[in-house]
């Protein structure tokens, strides 16, 4: 992991940088870019991540595997270094989402030593993935499109949100107008 669970490519000073198993000269991301390359590199089969702003779900993509951040208080941090409390979540890196489905199963519900974790009953996660996507709704940002961002992002996200709504998911577009305050905002918490 990132030195201090902080950073986007899982580097530290006592071992130097995680190496992405698709390609060696790649960083993982991070800050969980140890758990996803292990995953990729099939020296797992599942894998545990914590993520913040992000270190679960990018480096998943950069490694091409599947990561999982849980709704908050899905699964316990009793245990974890606290650096945005309300952000703060543990979830799951596997091949396969069926596999994170399995592994959430596993690691989701209330936690007595975590207050934060939710109390209600939770979904069969795998139950959940023959559940039809029609009628689902689906922000997309305007401001995730900025200037600057790669044509090949912008056109998979694209090609993606046109296979959701040839399958009955209606897109909406919407604004965040606050999103480029998010890592300023993020940063003191996980710094002070």
């Amino acid at each position: 992991m990132d030195e201090f669970g902080m950073g986007s490519s899982t580097e530290n000073s006592i071992a130097g940088p995680a190496r992405n198993p698709a390609d060696i000269q790649y960083v993982t991301g991070g800050s969980s870019g140890g758990s996803a390359a292990a995953v990729a590199a099939g020296e797992s089969i599942l894998a545990l991540g914590t993520d913040t702003g992000g270190s679960i779900r990018q480096p998943s993509a950069f490694c091409g595997v599947v990561g999982i951040k849980p709704t908050y208080g899905r699964v316990s941090r009793y245990g974890l270094i606290s650096y945005a409390s309300s952000l703060d979540q543990v979830g799951a890196i596997a091949r396969s989402v069926e596999d994170c489905a399995i592994l959430l199963n596993s690691i989701c519900g209330h936690d007595r030593l975590d207050s934060t974790s939710s109390d209600m009953k939770n979904p069969d996660f795998l139950e959940s993935l023959n559940k039809d996507i029609k009628g689902l709704r689906i922000g997309l940002p305007e401001e995730y499109f900025i200037k600057g961002l790669d044509a090949r992002i912008k056109d998979r996200v694209m090609n993606a949100v046109a296979m959701l709504e040839t399958n009955g998911v209606e897109i909406i577009n919407i604004s965040l107008p606050h999103t480029m305050h998010a890592i300023s905002c993020l940063l003191p918490h996980c710094h002070g």
